[in-house]
């Protein structure tokens, strides 16, 4: 019996299906100045295996990519055209509660958006200060103002 194991090994065929990449959105910013700058970052990503729209907004110098990719391949292909490229580091400066904390306001944002950064957030382990229980009439004695 060993010798017919050892040749199943051989005969036996196996499917090794590669792990298909989840569906994503991928956003980068890249300064494009012209038409041709467009159209060759365009170009170069939609020819890439999995994409399935590519949507170029010069006046933001962002590019949005939705498709089976891996951000940094993506990444990697659009500076491939020689453009210098960066995740989008911005987000809607209605989700932010500091938009105006040091590193998050930037004039190169487009408008109605700012960084991407910590200290515009709140911490979370920081001890919330909780002014309606300074004044209770529960408790006399918390009233530290009096």
């Amino acid at each position: 019996m060993g010798a017919l194991d050892y040749l199943s090994n051989f005969c036996t065929v196996t499917t090794t299906r590669s792990k298909r990449k989840p569906m994503q959105t991928v956003e980068i910013k890249v300064k494009m100045d012209c038409d041709g700058c467009e159209r060759r970052v365009k170009n170069a990503v939609s020819t890439m295996k999995g994409v399935k729209t590519v949507e170029v907004n010069r006046k933001q110098s962002r590019v949005v990519v939705s498709g089976y990719v891996d951000p940094n391949k993506v990444l990697k292909r659009v500076k491939s055209t020689g453009k210098r490229a960066e995740f989008w580091p911005y987000i809607p400066q209605h989700l932010v509660y500091y938009p105006y904390a040091a590193g998050a306001y930037d004039k190169k944002a487009p408008a109605g958006y700012v960084r991407n950064v910590v200290q515009a957030f709140p911490a979370s382990n920081a001890a919330e200060d909780n002014f309606v229980s300074v004044f209770s009439d529960d408790n006399v004695h918390a009233c530290s103002v009096m």
